[in-house]
């Protein structure tokens, strides 16, 4: 994904990643298990792991804001340690939870950069420094978007914003280089 020299700029100031999970960390399939009480069973793209873990990395928040409730999304967030107060479940709809949590946290919307994939994320998307819809988007929200991955949500666009984002900020070098250095021999 390259950005566009308006979206590079705005990237540039950004301090907090927060995205959609259904649709943007997943395919957007919700699987319910007989017998388990309503358990759902989501697919999360390790690819998008590793970006979440580069945007920490970088020093750059990242937090969840979706409209329904699951325990595989808490889960998931604990894996990639996102604190609780930024995971934001059963947020529907979601611009009210989202200005709320801006206030609690002391946060600017031009410092957020969102990355949603349908109708119900266009107003939170109008509302941040960097919209960013995954390559599957509703029509709606791609035309609210100011970057579009070239993936497809729940395939590593996740990891594509991760990325550029840090790409733009200049870090890219600092950031990753802990990644790629070799683990001592014999070890």
């Amino acid at each position: 994904m390259r950005f566009s020299p308006e979206a590079a700029a705005r990237a540039r100031e950004i301090r907090f990643v927060l995205l959609d999970v259904d649709g943007v960390l997943t395919g957007g399939e919700i699987v319910y298990l007989p017998g388990q009480d309503g358990d759902e069973v989501k697919v999360f793209n390790s690819k998008d792991g590793v970006g979440v873990r580069l945007l920490q990395a970088a020093g750059l928040g990242v937090g969840l804001l979706t409209g329904r409730r699951s325990a595989a999304v808490r889960r998931r967030a604990a894996e990639l340690g996102i604190a609780d107060a930024d995971v934001l479940q059963g947020a529907s709809p979601k611009l009210p939870v989202f200005q709320d949590w801006l206030r609690r946290g002391g946060r600017r919307p031009g410092e957020i950069c969102y990355v949603g994939d349908d109708i119900v994320d266009v107003p939170v998307m109008r509302a941040v420094g960097l919209p960013v819809a995954v390559a599957d988007a509703h029509e709606e929200a791609q035309r609210a978007a100011l970057a579009v991955t070239g993936r497809a949500g729940g395939r590593a666009a996740v990891r594509e914003v991760a990325d550029a984002l840090i790409r733009a900020q200049g870090r890219w070098d600092e950031v990753v280089s802990p990644f790629l250095a070799a683990p001592p021999a014999g070890g």
